[in-house]
C-alpha cells in the first residue's frame, strides 16, 4: 500500500503504476511506461582521512526508494554537507515533502546534481539543496498534481479527498517557491503549464548554476600531504 493513500486515493507527483479501480485524476505523465526501482543508493566509502561529503544518488522513482534515501539522508551528521546525484521522474509528494523536511530540520547542506531528469516530486528535494548544479542536458517538468483511486471508495471519502488535495497542492506549490526562493508568478506558470524547463532556463531564472562535463574539482577527496 503506497504512503499517502487516504481511503484508497493518493496523489502523484511523478510516473507510478495504474490503479486497479476507477481511475481518478493524478499527478504523472500520461502513457509513460514506469522506470525500473533505481538500486540502492550507496554513500562514498570514506577513510579516516578522506573529509569529502556524503554522496547519495537519488534517481528513480522517490516512493519506490524512499526508505533507502531517508536512510542515507539520517546518515549525514547534522549540519553536514552532502552531493546528491539526481535522475529521477518524480513520485509521491508526501515522500518529497518528508525527504525535504529532513534535509531542512537537520540543517542537511546539500549539493544537488542533475545529471538527467529532475521531475514532478523529485523537485522538492532538489529545491531543498543550498546549491543546485545542472549541465546543458538537465531536464526538469513542472506539472499540476494529479491522484487517482486503487481502490472502490464513497462519495463522502472521495469529497473529503478533494478537499485536502486541492490544500496540499496550495501548500506544496507554495513550498517549492520558497525553497527556491522565488516569486510564485513563474514557478507557477511552469506548473499551469506543463512546462518541460532545460538546465539553461533554470540557470536563466536563477535557480542554479552551470557545470560543464568535466571534473568538479570540489568533488575530489582532498589530495594526500
Amino acid at each position: 500500500m503506497s504512503r499517502g493513500r487516504l481511503a484508497g486515493l493518493r496523489p502523484e507527483r511523478g510516473t507510478t503504476g495504474r490503479g486497479t479501480g476507477p481511475a481518478l485524476p493524478r499527478r504523472g505523465r500520461g502513457g509513460e511506461a514506469r522506470r525500473r526501482p533505481a538500486a540502492r543508493p550507496r554513500e562514498r566509502d570514506r577513510g579516516d582521512d578522506e573529509r569529502g561529503p556524503f554522496d547519495i544518488a537519488l534517481v528513480g522513482d522517490l516512493t519506490d526508494n524512499e526508505a533507502d534515501l531517508t536512510d542515507k539522508l539520517l546518515g549525514v551528521p547534522p549540519g553536514g554537507e552532502c552531493t546528491i546525484w539526481f535522475d529521477s521522474p518524480g513520485g509521491n509528494p508526501y515522500c518529497a515533502m518528508a525527504l525535504s523536511t529532513l534535509m531542512k530540520l537537520r540543517g542537511v547542506r546539500a549539493t544537488g546534481i542533475v545529471g538527467g531528469e529532475c521531475s514532478s516530486a523529485a523537485l522538492w528535494p532538489f529545491a531543498t539543496c543550498v546549491r543546485r548544479l545542472v549541465t546543458p542536458h538537465s531536464v526538469f517538468l513542472f506539472h499540476p498534481m494529479k491522484w487517482q483511486s486503487e481502490e472502490h471508495i464513497g462519495i463522502t471519502e472521495a469529497a473529503e479527498w478533494s478537499r485536502h488535495f486541492v490544500e496540499i497542492e496550495g501548500e506544496m506549490d507554495r513550498m517549492l517557491c520558497d525553497l527556491f526562493g522565488r516569486s510564485h508568478d513563474l514557478i507557477a506558470h511552469w506548473i499551469k503549464t506543463h512546462r518541460y524547463v532545460s538546465g539553461k532556463e533554470m540557470v536563466e531564472a536563477g535557480l542554479a548554476e552551470m557545470v560543464a562535463l568535466e571534473t568538479l574539482p570540489e568533488l575530489l577527496p582532498p589530495a594526500a600531504d
